[in-house]
């Protein structure tokens, strides 16, 4: 029986490039809607709430604050990540 030995730092790492690698296509996403927009989701909000209503606006607005909540969470658990002490394998 032949065994695999992986380190604290290899299971870091790994899961340090899966963060990341499901930041890169929604930073994009954000930054698309940014661009389309002109502002940022928060200026946006203001907008949205303060304007003639528009399924298309309310759509996106939706779909842009999703992205922002997961890119929130994927950056809180990349700091994690990068500040472990301790590595336990569920």
């Amino acid at each position: 029986m032949s065994e695999v030995v992986v380190s604290k730092r290899d299971v870091l790492t790994y899961e340090r490039l899966r963060v990341i690698s499901e930041l890169a296509p929604i930073r994009e996403r954000v930054r698309a809607f940014e661009k389309k927009y002109g502002m940022t989701l928060k200026e946006f909000e203001r907008k949205l709430t303060n304007s003639e209503e528009s399924f298309e606006a309310w759509d996106d607005y939706i779909e842009w604050k999703a992205y922002v909540k997961k890119l929130e969470e994927l950056e809180k658990r990349l700091k994690e990540i990068e500040h472990a002490e301790r590595v336990r394998i569920a």
